[in-house]
């Protein structure tokens, strides 16, 4: 509390009250996220959280911020990202809203009490599974979607009874400043808190051993939260970002595949974690999509995409510096490629001629960057996809229900889409999550309830029936084998003997 490098007391009381709107944060120290998690902790274990009217007020709280300071979140990612307002509003404010309107009409479905069938043996008995909040959860969201990334994980928290502390990307400093704000004015100040933290001290904020960690972003950093989430055998779930294939058939609408890879790829200056990182075009149409896609980028936003008020800039110079020089060690460019460091700008660029082993497929593209690589047909496509490492979304854009379902069934990813792009990872009704190295767990809906969640599976039985459950008891016999072993084997016709015990 005394470290030199600590805000003073009535420095950090003043930040944590936040009471007045506009004023900078201070950044949360390690040992202030201890206190943090420790009011938390004692509301949560005080029953602050456990009822259904408690969660849906909290839930009614997040979509009005977010629908009364709309024009501030516009602002901060505006001046963040220099994104634009309609992508602000569309795929930030309402898929969030959406998230916590679908949880609050939901949810006492989702609390019920799930009661199992029953058998012979469990007649008299009830076998239930009860969903019961974890605790006290962290979320950490990512840069390319800094409110999305934190609100729409907080939803499913709230809605399966949870506290929680929230930690926005500091890359993000006015959308993370903003939400240090405005969470304490809508939400519970002793269950939902936002700290302001490094990326550096991620790791130890986790060690203070929270419920469970949630954490959207890539994998290097994902790798370094799961080892500190483990010295505490906390349980964690990672979206985490990757190298989204993108396979386009010779049998396909190619203005429209043009339109729709293009919107997705370059969508918030192609920083996205779902969006296609790579095509992989079958010879016969190679030509013909690289021009599509070059009139796309011209009607999306004219000839010069640094004039548009539709077009993003990278989220910062360490961003802007990988990416282009990636892109400078990488293929042949067939349209873009200028970049202007002073303004974070790198114009959205197609790549011909990309070989497997250039740079820009060896890393995470974070940037508005599409290579494209032709294949002689779809056998050659899996193989490609196959060799490496499970990515985060796989991409089929054909008129052939069969390649489709090839596509689906021959690969693994954790989410799948045909004939469109990254839609699959914004529906309510759909789990979002990796597999292998694009991360684990999944949420959205019900399965963000779920993972808040623990499913906790309840017996109720009475004393009734001993004259049957005696057979367990010591000293054993060989002729109370014989009955156990009897009724064994009539389970595997039948239900209804499963259990005698």
């Amino acid at each position: 509390m005394n470290s030199p490098l600590s805000p003073s007391p009535a420095q950090w009381a003043k930040a944590l009250r936040r009471t007045r709107l506009g004023e900078r944060c201070l950044k949360t120290y390690p040992l202030k996220c201890e206190d943090l998690l420790r009011r938390a902790r004692s509301a949560f274990k005080a029953g602050r959280t456990l009822k259904e009217s408690f969660r849906l007020t909290q839930l009614e709280a997040v979509v009005r911020m977010l629908e009364e300071h709309e024009c501030d979140f516009v602002d901060a990612l505006g001046r963040d990202l220099h994104k634009p307002s309609f992508e602000t509003v569309v795929s930030e404010l309402i898929l969030v809203k959406n998230e916590a309107l679908h949880a609050f009409n939901n949810l006492k479905k989702w609390m019920q009490t799930q009661h199992v069938e029953r058998n012979l043996s469990t007649t008299l008995d009830e076998c239930l599974i009860v969903s019961e909040p974890l605790g006290v959860v962290f979320i950490m969201g990512t840069w390319c979607s800094p409110v999305q990334t934190c609100l729409a994980p907080l939803v499913g928290a709230i809605a399966a009874g949870n506290c929680a502390i929230i930690c926005p990307s500091e890359c993000t400093a006015h959308t993370a400043e903003l939400l240090h704000r405005l969470v304490p004015f809508y939400l519970d100040n002793e269950c939902y808190h936002v700290i302001l933290a490094d990326t550096n001290d991620l790791p130890e904020v986790v060690e203070l051993k929270f419920d469970h960690v949630f954490y959207t972003g890539y994998r290097e950093e994902g790798s370094r939260i799961a080892v500190a989430a483990a010295r505490t055998l906390t349980p964690v779930t990672l979206i985490l970002g990757g190298n989204n294939p993108c396979y386009v058939d010779q049998h396909c609408d190619i203005a429209t595949t043009a339109q729709r890879i293009a919107w997705a790829r370059f969508h918030n200056a192609g920083q996205s974690l779902a969006a296609p990182d790579y095509i992989l075009c079958h010879m016969d149409v190679t030509a013909r999509l690289v021009q599509a896609l070059k009139c796309c980028l011209l009607q999306f936003y004219g000839y010069d995409p640094r004039e548009s008020c539709s077009y993003g800039r990278m989220v910062n110079l360490e961003i802007f510096n990988r990416t282009r020089d990636m892109l400078w060690r990488s293929g042949k460019v067939a349209v873009g490629g200028q970049v202007i460091e002073t303004e974070k700008y790198i114009a959205p660029t197609i790549l011909t001629d990309v070989a497997e082993s250039d740079p820009i497929m060896q890393q995470d593209i974070l940037g508005p960057v599409l290579p494209v690589l032709t294949v002689n047909n779809m056998d050659e496509a899996i193989s490609f996809i196959n060799k490496q490492e499970k990515p985060l979304c796989v991409y089929a854009y054909s008129s052939n229900s069969k390649v489709i379902s090839r596509l689906m069934s021959e690969t693994s990813s954790g989410s799948f889409c045909s004939n469109d792009s990254a839609l699959q990872s914004l529906m309510v009704a759909l789990p979002f999550g990796g597999v292998g190295a694009s991360g684990m767990g999944s949420y959205h809906g019900r399965y963000s309830f779920d993972t808040f969640s623990h499913r906790k599976s309840c017996l109720l039985r009475s004393t009734r029936f001993e004259c049957v459950t005696y057979l367990r008891y010591p000293p054993y016999e060989e002729r109370n084998l014989s009955l156990m072993t009897w009724a064994s084997t009539l389970s595997q016709k039948s239900q209804g003997w499963c259990q005698i015990m």
